[in-house]
């Protein structure tokens, strides 16, 4: 796995299949609206982008929104990307249209994972969080209904400056709901999210230390988005450097925005990521891998010796690289250095 291409393919293409959403959301990078857009990729056109994602076979395709089942064509295009062989995971929204469809449906569309978003861990702040009330009990029973067919879970949680403190809480109901995975997203000043939101650096680090010993020992895998300096933090606590083995950890060394990640959005403009919102194409006009491979900022992305301040100097920069995004967020650079790390290079020293 650390062997990955990154230069001929992503390892993970998030597919905003549409903007369109039930919820408000308070920090939604996609700022959701409640109507689908005139100029959203159509059937065919969606059609198309599945043939062409099937000749290049990224590891990873997950549709995302918005709420992705706000298209009804949703699960024919899950139906098409797995005939093409791809592995295709789903994030809906948890609204009274998910609890409508059929579980097992989705199961036997093709999906091979589904991720739901826990943001509060009680009732008050996340249906406070999400914007619309039975947002959590819905969670919830959603959770319960994807075990009871089978299906392969992932629950997404965004840590910010307003729900640190539920953290040890959040902790506790992985152990209770048993997903396969715990995917915690770093907070990035994008969309409805301003830089007011972002947690301190020096408690990102703590929660980071914490959540390094779950890894490999607790009943669901754990991961980051937007946070690549946990993997720091867990080769560090390993009692290990930026070159010892990284025993749990699952996804290829290095990957970041633009470098293993590509983003596609509803109406077809392809970014490093759906946080890093640096449009390098459009998939109407261009093959997606065409721009991956060969636009500018994608090949400077993917050049550990490109990035700024201590990032570019850090001895994990191979295997972290910190957040693109945040950095692009924080300072309108995204080769600068990621302002959610605290780690000291030594080369700085």
């Amino acid at each position: 796995m650390d062997g990955y291409d990154f230069d001929d393919r992503p390892f993970l293409i998030f597919w905003e299949i549409t903007r369109s959403c039930a919820l408000a959301c308070s920090h939604c990078r996609a700022e959701a609206q409640a109507q689908r857009h005139p100029l959203e990729l159509d059937s065919s056109q969606a059609k198309g982008l599945i043939r062409q994602l099937g000749d290049w076979k990224p590891p990873m395709l997950i549709l995302t929104g918005g709420d992705p089942l706000m298209r009804r064509d949703a699960l024919d295009l899950v139906r098409a990307a797995t005939a093409e062989g791809l592995h295709v995971g789903l994030s809906p929204s948890a609204t009274h249209r998910l609890m409508q469809t059929d579980f097992a449906e989705i199961r036997d569309a093709g999906v091979k994972r589904m991720s739901l978003s826990l943001d509060g861990a009680s009732r008050a702040t996340h249906d406070a969080f999400r914007g619309v009330p039975g947002t959590f009990d819905r969670t919830i029973e959603a959770v319960r209904r994807a075990h009871d067919v089978g299906l392969s879970l992932q629950i997404n949680t965004t840590l910010t400056r307003g729900n640190l403190r539920e953290y040890e809480a959040f902790k506790q109901l992985m152990f209770e709901l048993h997903p396969a995975m715990w995917s915690v997203f770093l907070l990035v000043p994008t969309g409805r999210a301003g830089l007011g939101d972002l947690p301190a650096a020096e408690d990102v680090e703590r929660i980071f230390e914490d959540m390094a010993g779950l890894v490999g020992r607790a009943p669901f895998a754990v991961k980051t988005t937007e946070g690549h300096h946990f993997r720091r933090v867990v080769m560090q606590k390993r009692g290990g450097g930026a070159s010892a083995p990284r025993p749990g950890m699952r996804s290829p060394l290095g990957i970041r925005d633009g470098r293993g990640v590509m983003f596609i959005s509803h109406t077809g403009e392809v970014s490093p990521s759906g946080f890093l919102p640096m449009v390098c194409g459009n998939v109407k006009e261009t093959h997606p891998a065409d721009i991956y491979r060969h636009h500018p900022l994608f090949v400077s992305l993917r050049d550990n010796d490109a990035l700024g301040g201590k990032c570019g100097i850090c001895e994990f920069r191979k295997v972290c690289g910190g957040s693109r995004s945040r950095a692009f967020g924080v300072t309108g650079d995204p080769f600068a250095e990621d302002p959610a790390c605290i780690h000291q290079p030594r080369s700085a020293a």
